[in-house]
């Protein structure tokens, strides 16, 4: 039986024996697992072992890990533990919908197959709690600096995927590790992100002006948190990063929440 059909579906609307309806979504990103600090990682399945309880519906918004990439017959090592975790959340129906982010968008059919979980490499339109939302990780939209832009580039293009594919899945996950922390650094000073912070808002809310259909723009990446009401009633949403400060959000038809774990709804 695929992963994504768990052996008794529960009814629509509430989970059992719990408050968690299909009406309230969870929202999270920028976890960084696999270079984050242990403890930012047990917090995190914990987190997910609480979701059952919380929702019906959790939104992976990109760099859940730190380096993920997945050959034809070859994923990472490392992060089994989280998919097995995110993968029972899937059987208890807890629908979940990933993407990807600048560290980790190389994904694709491991987790449509194997997980039952959509992923996307780019942005999507999706119902949150009754509204329509543009949900996208957000890197190379408002980079602030030159070496972001590149990166950005240089990772998305199909000759540099072709190239790492052709590696040795070994050789391709010891030369990540070897650079994903250095060029992130680069790139994530306090100041920087702070200047990507104010850029991505403003692109959020350009993009409400430009599209009133829409009523909230979901994005990550610069590990700030933010919302921010425009207009009456439509919203700019980052849930902020897990790694360090272990933030989610929360989006509910009446309400829209930045939490702190292990806080809850």
């Amino acid at each position: 039986m695929p992963l994504s059909e768990p052996p008794f579906p529960p009814p629509a609307g509430t989970h059992p024996g719990t408050g968690a309806t299909a009406e309230r979504v969870v929202v999270v990103g920028d976890s960084h697992l696999g270079s984050a600090d242990p403890g930012d990682q047990d917090a995190f399945h914990d987190f997910l072992a609480a979701l059952p309880a919380m929702t019906r519906r959790l939104v992976i918004m990109g760099d859940l890990f730190d380096f993920w990439f997945e050959y034809k017959f070859v994923i990472p090592r490392r992060p089994f533990g989280t998919l097995a975790r995110i993968a029972a959340l899937a059987q208890q129906g807890v629908a979940v919908e990933a993407f990807g982010g600048n560290h980790d968008r190389w994904g694709g059919s491991f987790w449509r197959r194997d997980l039952g979980i959509p992923f996307h490499r780019e942005g999507a339109e999706l119902e949150l709690a009754g509204r329509r939302a543009w949900v996208i990780h957000g890197d190379g939209l408002t980079e602030t600096k030159l070496g972001g832009r590149i990166i950005h580039r240089v990772t998305r293009h199909p000759v540099t995927v072709g190239v790492f594919r052709a590696l040795h899945p070994d050789i391709g996950f010891w030369l990540a590790d070897k650079l994903s922390g250095g060029l992130a650094e680069a790139n994530r000073t306090e100041a920087a992100m702070d200047r990507a912070a104010a850029a991505q808002e403003r692109y959020a809310l350009a993009l409400l002006d430009r599209r009133p259909e829409l009523a909230l723009v979901v994005m990550a990446h610069t590990h700030r948190a933010r919302l921010v009401e425009h207009g009456g009633g439509r919203w700019y949403l980052n849930a902020g990063q897990w790694v360090r400060d272990r933030s989610y959000a929360v989006v509910e038809p009446g309400a829209i929440k930045l939490l702190k774990w292990p806080e809850k709804p």
